[in-house]
């Protein structure tokens, strides 16, 4: 039948496609990426392999290959290693040819066996799956077509490009590229969109950086994460378990000094402090250095504020010169700028105990209180008081 056994107009075609094509994103986000990946949900057998198999159908992905490539881009993420960073590429080259570069990663040895760790390996994926990686798309288009007559040729391949084009191309390179930041982590990742809907979810990928192994990649209120939405549903008829969400914080302002349950919230919430940071202490004394001073300076000031709350720009060792000549013209500025610094030494290295963080912490925050700059003296009372709220999946 030239219509197929389904005989549906134009529009119910449309639907169709669509439907088929969400069903793909939800594929990637929860079973691909927030369990498989970062293991921040368990699901059922039952709901994980079918995942698995739609993905096979309508991706042809390997599900090691695709978890070694994205952890591997999250170690080292911006970096000449990075698979697919426009930063380094290009947003031209990861827009146009992310799925060239997926394929050329996926043919590093050396990428799977490090970072593919603890994938599928059962006897489906390794005599099916893996060895008939394309298979799935043949039976996909026969099914299409049986399904949707000549059309179902139209809709097989948007579901071939849909991947492609949304995942290798928009998120990756957009989504590290352009948007706006909840967060300063020391990448460039942003998020597309508050609403997260047509990639399903996976828009709030500056969220998703600062907190990996979230199962929930929405943060504020106002934004929404429709695979979270999904992940919910699944766990209220238990065929999925939530393990990991963005801790969320709260100020004890009645403590008059830090403690090691100050240290570990802020060991754990440690991309929350240095945005906080960022936009309570350095914007705010940035602000009134740039009122009071010449139109050259301000130019200057103008030019080092990136460097300065950009965490992703100030990987160096060394500071660049606009910034430096910035902390060079104004004492306040230097001043927050090397409690910044200071504060991030407090979980920087690995190897110190809980009592030297302790100490440091302390220190730092009776050095800030005075400092006679007010916005310090205030994130350093909350600093002390600072605690998190267990996360409520």
């Amino acid at each position: 039948m030239q219509n197929g056994l389904l005989n549906l107009s134009v529009w119910e075609l449309v639907v169709a496609g669509l439907v088929m094509t969400h069903i793909t994103i939800a594929s990637v986000t929860i079973f691909l990426h927030r369990h498989q990946a970062h293991r921040a949900l368990d699901l059922h057998p039952v709901v994980s392999h079918f995942f698995r198999f739609w993905l096979w159908l309508t991706t042809g992905m390997n599900t090691r290959e695709w978890v070694a490539i994205h952890r591997k881009h999250h170690a080292k993420c911006e970096t000449p290693d990075d698979p697919h960073s426009p930063q380094v590429y290009g947003i031209r080259k990861v827009m146009l040819e992310g799925a060239e570069l997926y394929r050329r990663e996926a043919s590093d040895a050396e990428t799977l066996e490090q970072f593919g760790v603890g994938t599928p390996a059962d006897w489906v994926e390794r005599r099916i799956y893996s060895r008939f990686q394309y298979l799935g798309l043949v039976l996909m288009l026969a099914a299409d077509l049986a399904l949707f007559g000549v059309l179902g040729l139209t809709i097989w391949a948007v579901q071939m490009i849909w991947i492609p084009f949304w995942a290798a191309g928009v998120i990756n390179g957009l989504g590290h590229y352009s948007g706006y930041r909840n967060f300063e982590t020391r990448d460039a990742a942003t998020n597309i969109s508050p609403l997260g809907i047509l990639i399903g979810g996976e828009e709030l990928h500056n969220n998703h950086h600062a907190y990996p192994a979230s199962a929930k990649l929405s943060y504020h209120w106002w934004e929404f994460d429709i695979g979270w939405f999904y992940i919910r549903s699944l766990e209220l008829v238990r065929l999925a378990r939530v393990k990991r969400c963005a801790p969320k914080f709260r100020i004890e302002w009645n403590k008059a000094v830090p403690d090691y349950e100050t240290v570990m919230a802020i060991l754990q919430n440690r991309v929350h402090i240095i945005t906080l940071y960022s936009r309570e202490v350095i914007l705010p004394v940035l602000r009134g250095e740039a009122r009071t001073a010449s139109a050259e300076t301000r130019r200057l000031f103008k030019k080092a504020r990136p460097l300065m709350i950009r965490e992703y720009l100030a990987r160096g060792d060394h500071l660049g010169s606009d910034l430096k000549s910035a902390l060079e013209a104004s004492q306040a500025l230097a001043t927050v700028y090397r409690f910044k610094q200071q504060l991030k030494d407090v979980w920087g290295q690995a190897s110190l105990s809980q009592e030297t963080r302790l100490e440091a912490l302390r220190l730092w925050c009776e050095e800030a209180e005075k400092s006679g700059i007010l916005c310090l003296q205030n994130f350093a009372l909350m600093v002390r008081g600072y605690s998190l709220v267990p996360t409520a999946a």
